[in-house]
C-alpha cells in the first residue's frame, strides 16, 4: 500500500524560510507527476507548485520567485523550498504524487505551515 508522508512544516516569522519534504513508500513504482497543494481555513485547496516529465515546473503566481519545487532521480521524493514567507502562505500543505495525469494520485496527510510574527 502506497504511503505518502510530508514533513518540514512549522511556525516561521514573515520573511523566513521552510523546506517541506514528501516521500512515497510501500511501492516499487515511481511518480513522474508531483505537486504541492495548500489549503487555508475557509478556502479551497490550490496548487502551489508542480513538477512533471523531464522536469518542467509550474508555480502559482503568488509564490513565483519565492518557492522552488524539486525531486529526486528515483521520482519518489519531492521537496518544496519556501523563502521569503508571508502570512498569506499560512495553510496546510499537501503533497500529491501521480503516475499518470488523469488520476487522483496519492495524497499525504498534510503539514501545517504558519507564518506569523
Amino acid at each position: 500500500q502506497v504511503q505518502v508522508v510530508e514533513s518540514g512544516g512549522g511556525l516561521v516569522q514573515p520573511g523566513g524560510s521552510l523546506r517541506l519534504s514528501c516521500a512515497a513508500s510501500g511501492t516499487v513504482f515511481n511518480f513522474p507527476i508531483m505537486g504541492w497543494y495548500r489549503q487555508a481555513p475557509g478556502k479551497q485547496r490550490e496548487l502551489v507548485a508542480g513538477i512533471v516529465g523531464g522536469g518542467t515546473t509550474k508555480y502559482a503566481d503568488s509564490v513565483k520567485g519565492r518557492f522552488t519545487i524539486s525531486r529526486d532521480k528515483a521520482l519518489k521524493t519531492t521537496s518544496l523550498q519556501m523563502n521569503n514567507l508571508e502570512p498569506e502562505d499560512t495553510a496546510v500543505y499537501y503533497c500529491n504524487l501521480k503516475r499518470v495525469a488523469d488520476s487522483s494520485g496519492y495524497w499525504g496527510q498534510g503539514t501545517q505551515v504558519t507564518v506569523s510574527s
